[in-house]
């Protein structure tokens, strides 16, 4: 097993790859938006930046029980 070191630059790595998904959340999986939220409300430059991807993730996980329930009303629908 080979340990590799960690690179100085993994936290900006992470920050800039969640910012781009949050940029076009229309095209990202909830799972991954709420990755990068929890990525962005922790190690978010500003506390700005941290609050609205709090915000974010609130609403992610607020339109999730819709959704279910949708897939649900259209599964009984087929039958």
């Amino acid at each position: 097993m080979t340990i590799h070191p960690r690179s100085s630059a993994w936290p900006a790595d992470r920050v800039a790859e969640a910012r781009a998904v949050i940029a076009d959340v229309a095209h990202h999986s909830d799972l991954l938006i709420r990755l990068a939220c929890n990525v962005l409300a922790k190690h978010g430059e500003t506390p700005a930046e941290r609050a609205e991807a709090q915000r974010l993730l609130v609403v992610v996980d607020a339109r999730r029980p819709v959704r279910l329930a949708q897939r649900e009303d259209q599964g009984r629908a087929a039958r």
